[in-house]
């Protein structure tokens, strides 16, 4: 029997939980879910991460001890995954005993090894980020590159991890384990991260400034630093020390079994650094096994904007669910969510999903198979009279390849795109029925045959897709099976061919009403002083061209004709591109290539996925297919391409299609021209092998 343990990471007790927290959680649940449909042991972890200044400093101001603090600020995460119908096997807390335990005698044995040591340290320390930063990693206004908060110069003794002689050894396992970080240009970004030396971690607090930790074993003058407690939860929750030191299990799968090594790790992208960095180094250092995986999803960013506390535009989950309901608020999670990629959430698009995919495709095609075997057959579902005919036999050809399909893209962690292969299954059934029409054979005696073949294709065909959709809306595929008078008991159920007819149809509802509301606009307000137009004279200057490099590409799962991209434009973060060159390029051909990018360009969602900036590709005499611009060879990613002869504007803006289109881009001589203004960058120009007189676009 196969194994399966997935982790979350563990959430800061203090935070309010937000889409955020959510997505994560509901992922892993739904990937449990799934492995255990189709036979697996599985176990699942979540917990709370409960030490700290920032905890120490919220209790204060409480009036309460920290331990009074964090036992009520846990529940609120407890609170939310029951709603949430998370099905997590055992919930950690980094104030349990058996963790302190187990993170005390992990420090202790690298303190035995000689992986521990003791310096004076100085530096500029955050509070809010519970760590210290270099005058080169300050921001511009001299605070904390993350939070931009200021920071305190603070000298101290503190104790360090020898992480960085672990450097070449973490390097190694990753040019041997390729798929260990996923999606791969994240792992592409760690071993760009591993070019430059790796600092040894400082893994204390002295107990004068920071009493809330464990004590470091070796000196109770010391606390634990909050990360290094925190990373080892993952093993402590499943495993413990014995008296030599060996790691034995804590816990077991039902066959005894251990659970360790996890098989996925969930992170959010802002923390892979520590997860697949700080962590692996740790554990190499103690002679743990690694996860086999880890796995970086992007962020729900609300409209254009990441969520954030301080502009208030952070997605409280429990006002959804409490208004539209948990599984809608889970599908929608499953869905607008391309694992790895940022998402969009907008109110609107998320109305839009629900009816679309919910109450139109999904509820309406059960409701309609269930009425009409009640209305006509009694409530049983009738037995086929008449042999499959090529719609019939198409419908079950594609319910038979769900499986296969469905489990491929869930090796993958390809969630939302195997939710779109099962409801491409209920879409199939509901054109079906469009064809077939059986309310109009109802009306006629002698097709009662017929309309009982029809009934039975689309009730099985139906059934297969509820059962599927099982782990992503579990109370409402139970109903929707119920109402067809059946359940979802055995991996068996996921084949084609349990309905045989004579199925007693259950009593029934509409599973999924049609949200019908109004959108609010926001209230007139005082509009901000908008930029002057840009005139089609201004527009050149004010364009940010830049060189970048194409690291991925993946297809879009909603869009045949796009590709999904991540581009290296010399940014701190990669940013993603959806372009429609699949026409045009394999995505061979793209892996690697130097493109040019318009930079600035307005962030805008194409088919659920945000898309920031836009490639140029000149045109070809045949429809569909361009040629992208090639920068000279000398360039490199986040360089800046000029038009010869007009200065760029000191003033940033970010510009929109409307504005590209009042200028033309022309190839004249396989050169990129603005009227008579040559595209270069350093000096060199632009090309493109097109056409003479092309435009680009």
């Amino acid at each position: 029997m196969k194994n399966f343990y997935v982790t979350t990471p563990i959430y800061y007790v203090n935070d309010a939980p937000h889409i955020g927290h959510s997505y994560t959680t509901v992922l892993a649940d739904i990937l449990t879910r799934f492995h255990k449909l189709l036979g697996y042991q599985t176990f699942f972890l979540t917990g709370t991460d409960e030490h700290g200044q920032k905890v120490q400093r919220a209790a204060a101001k409480r009036g309460v001890s920290p331990q009074e603090h964090v036992d009520e600020y846990n529940l609120r995460f407890k609170n939310l995954w029951k709603k949430m119908d998370i099905g997590y096997d055992f919930f950690i807390r980094t104030t349990d005993a058996d963790h302190k335990q187990f993170v005390s005698q992990c420090l202790q044995m690298l303190w035995d090894k000689g992986q521990i040591y003791s310096k004076e340290y100085e530096g500029w320390y955050s509070v809010g980020e519970e760590r210290f930063f270099t005058q080169d990693e300050l921001d511009e206004n001299g605070c904390d590159p993350i939070s931009h908060r200021p920071v305190d110069w603070i000298k101290e003794k503190n104790y360090f991890f020898k992480m960085g002689s672990y450097q070449q050894q973490l390097i190694d396992y990753l040019e041997s384990h390729k798929d260990w970080i996923v999606p791969d240009y994240r792992w592409n970004e760690i071993r760009g991260f591993l070019k430059q030396p790796l600092n040894d971690l400082c893994i204390s607090r002295p107990k004068a400034r920071l009493s809330w930790g464990i004590p470091l074993p070796f000196d109770t003058d010391y606390v634990t630093y909050v990360w290094f407690d925190a990373l080892l939860n993952y093993v402590s929750a499943v495993m413990k020390l014995d008296e030599n030191g060996n790691l034995v299990p804590r816990r077991t799968f039902a066959n005894g079994e251990p659970i360790w090594p996890a098989s996925y790790h969930l992170v959010g992208k802002d923390i892979i650094t520590t997860h697949s960095v700080y962590w692996p180094t740790m554990l190499f250092a103690l002679g743990f096994p690694l996860p086999k995986h880890i796995l970086a999803h992007g962020w729900w960013l609300v409209g254009n904007d990441k969520m954030s506390k301080t502009t208030g535009n952070v997605v409280n989950p429990m006002d959804y669910m409490e208004k539209y309901g948990v599984d809608s608020f889970r599908y929608y999670l499953a869905r607008d969510m391309v694992v790895g990629q940022d998402a969009s959430f907008t109110h609107e698009g998320f109305i839009r999903r629900i009816n679309g995919d919910l109450a139109n495709d999904l509820g309406n095609v059960v409701n309609r198979v269930h009425r009409l075997v009640l209305t006509h057959f009694g409530g049983v579902l009738p037995k086929p009279e008449f042999p499959f005919g090529d719609e019939e036999k198409a419908i079950q050809n594609q319910s038979e390849k769900l499986s296969a399909s469905v489990n491929a893209l869930l090796e993958n962690v390809k969630l939302s795109q195997a939710v779109e292969e099962i409801m491409s299954l209920v879409r199939s059934v509901n054109r079906y029925f469009e064809l077939k029409a059986p309310w109009k054979m109802a009306k006629e005696e002698s097709r009662k045959g017929e309309l009982a073949t029809v009934l039975f294709t689309a009730a099985e065909a139906i059934r297969l897709a509820l059962s599927f959709l099982s782990p992503i809306i579990p109370s409402k595929s139970r109903e929707g099976l119920a109402m067809l008078g059946t359940s979802l008991d055995s991996v068996q159920d996921l084949n084609w061919g349990k309905f045989q007819g004579g199925e007693k149809f259950g009593e029934g509802a509409a599973l999924f009403p049609r949200i019908v509301e109004e959108i609010k606009k926001p209230e007139a307000q005082a509009k901000p002083k908008q930029n002057k137009p840009l005139s089609a004279e201004d527009v050149p200057a004010a364009m940010d061209i830049r060189v970048a490099k194409i690291v991925d590409v993946q297809n879009h799962p909603d869009a045949d004709s796009l590709y999904v991209l991540k581009v290296d434009a010399g940014e701190p973060e990669m940013r993603t591109i959806c372009s429609g060159l699949r026409a045009s390029y394999t995505a061979e051909e793209l892996q690697g290539r130097m493109i040019v990018l318009f930079a600035n360009l307005k962030p805008a969602p194409l088919r659920g996925i945000m898309s920031s900036g836009m490639l140029f590709a000149g045109d070809t005499n045949t429809e569909h297919v361009c040629k992208l611009l090639t920068p000279p060879e000398s360039a490199k990613p986040g360089d800046r391409a000029l038009f010869q002869g007009i200065a760029p504007s000191a003033e940033a803006r970010v510009l929109k299609v409307k504005d590209f289109e009042k200028i033309s881009l022309d190839i004249h001589g396989q050169v990129v021209f603005c009227g008579k203004n040559a595209l270069e960058v350093n000096g060199q120009p632009v090309k493109c092998d097109v056409a003479e007189g092309a435009k680009v676009h």
